[in-house]
């Protein structure tokens, strides 16, 4: 299963890289004013993933975080467990 996984993101990486070097060129974006930029394609896309990414992380760390401290909280406030004497067996 391991080698399955590496072997996809094997290809994702080559089909990225494919995909990057067939479209380098400039695409010009044109900001607030009179102000443009030149951007290869490429770039582009990937700093619109990670501005996409980003937010996405950061709202899956702060729902683990919130949950451990939840657990941790919860542990807290356990009444401590005290050993069961057994039973005597006739």
């Amino acid at each position: 299963m391991r080698f399955l996984k590496t072997l996809f993101w094997i290809v994702i990486a080559v089909l990225v890289t494919l995909f990057a070097a067939r479209n380098w060129r400039d695409v010009t974006i044109s900001l607030w004013g009179n102000l443009e930029a030149d951007v290869k394609i490429p770039l582009l896309l990937a700093v619109m993933f990670l501005i996409g990414l980003i937010p996405s992380m950061l709202v899956y760390r702060a729902k683990i975080w919130r949950l451990n401290n939840r657990i941790a909280v919860a542990r807290q406030n356990l009444p401590p467990i005290s050993p069961e004497e057994p039973e005597p067996s006739e």
